[in-house]
């Protein structure tokens, strides 16, 4: 095999890619989405249920071995070009106890940075994907390991995608190679204008103006893009019919995504509630479904006609389904779940995925060979 720098910078071999943390593939499907050369010749999961998602859509079932115990003659074996990260986010979140390194979840990505030094053939490229926060680790590592950054905070919404999930991005390339766009190493951008060669100034989401903000939102794609269901209605039976084509069969009936009432009249004063018309979402949690606080937004189906003046508990509020999950995070038509993975575990999984709209341009900007 030819050393991962050579292969970088431009031969005939695909990109050999280390997959960590692969969960239901949000990462592989970014890649192929990218349209980058690529193979992964591993993925590393414990999720047993994410791992049996993996494996029902690619045909491979990720290694379910203990990160922890690799070493770095195991990972030399693999001979990577590329490897893409995407650790658990608790220890960094808001929500969190925000030990950050000090979290006993954190070890596993410690560990595997803290291999690097030792490699005979250390990978060329490094991604890293997490929630916003996840900067302040500041991955200095990298440094000391002879790489140059870039480091992102992006939205889905600056994709033209309703959903407003911001997220923390390291891109890292090992010397002598660099980004096409090298004024931007070393820098956190708030932008997603490098990745196309558009030198704007840098923003995030929180500190648009009103007027830029609404701008943001009309240049996305309206939520019923997303929906199985095209057609807002009160018929659920008429509903659950169009669903079931579409759905893997996993209900019989609509009736199990609607908001039951006494929740409605709990909770509807901390309920995120969206139309088809909408432009705009929030994140979906791996709590959805089972909380309705704080953990995605729900779709009013009233009439358009009715909308204004029915009541909340008139709003006829039902969950995402899972499919529409899916959708807004981009994953592809043909993704599908074994149909043992129970409805919970669905969103759970999906809580714990990426936007595959956000992470393939960022990889196809990673692999490209600098100018």
């Amino acid at each position: 095999m030819a050393d991962a720098a050579e292969s970088h910078g431009g031969g005939n071999e695909p990109q050999r890619v280390l997959e960590f943390y692969s969960g239901i593939g949000g990462m592989r499907y970014s890649l192929i989405r990218a349209g980058v050369k690529a193979q992964v010749v591993e993925a590393f999961e414990i999720n047993d249920r994410a791992n049996d998602v993996y494996e029902h859509n690619f045909g491979h079932r990720p290694y379910q071995g203990n990160i922890q115990c690799l070493t770095a003659a195991d990972l030399d074996g693999y001979g990577a070009d590329a490897w893409l990260l995407s650790p658990p986010c608790q220890p960094y979140t808001r929500q969190g106890l925000q030990k950050d390194t000090g979290d006993a979840r954190a070890f596993s990505f410690l560990q595997i940075l803290e291999l690097m030094p030792f490699l005979l053939k250390p990978p060329s490229l490094l991604f890293v994907e997490n929630v916003v926060g996840f900067e302040v680790c500041q991955l200095g590592l990298t440094h000391k390991t002879n790489f140059v950054t870039q480091e992102f905070i992006l939205s889905p919404l600056q994709f033209g995608i309703p959903y407003s999930r911001p997220r923390y991005f390291c891109l890292a390339k090992r010397k002598p190679y660099s980004f096409v766009n090298e004024i931007w190493n070393r820098q956190l951008i708030q932008s997603p204008g490098p990745l196309y060669e558009h030198f704007d100034t840098a923003f995030i989401e929180d500190d648009l103006s009103q007027e830029d903000r609404h701008k943001l939102l009309q240049s996305c794609q309206p939520i019923e893009s997303f929906l199985e269901l095209k057609n807002p209605s009160n018929n659920i039976e008429a509903e659950s019919a169009t669903l079931g084509k579409g759905d893997d069969n996993v209900c019989d009936s609509l009736q199990q995504y609607y908001v039951p009432l006494s929740l409605v009249e709990r909770w509807g004063s901390a309920m995120d509630v969206v139309y088809p018309d909408s432009k705009r979402c929030c994140c979906f949690t791996k709590s959805y479904y089972r909380y309705v606080k704080g953990t995605g937004s729900l779709l009013a189906t009233v009439q358009p006609e009715k909308r204004d003046k029915a009541s909340l508990k008139e709003q006829c509020l039902r969950y995402f389904t899972p499919r529409e999950v899916a959708n807004i995070h981009s994953f592809p038509e043909d993704f599908k779940f074994p149909d043992h993975i129970s409805l919970k575990q669905r969103y759970a999984l999906l809580g714990n995925s990426l936007s595959i709209a956000v992470v393939a341009p960022l990889l196809q900007y990673l692999f490209a060979n600098p100018q």
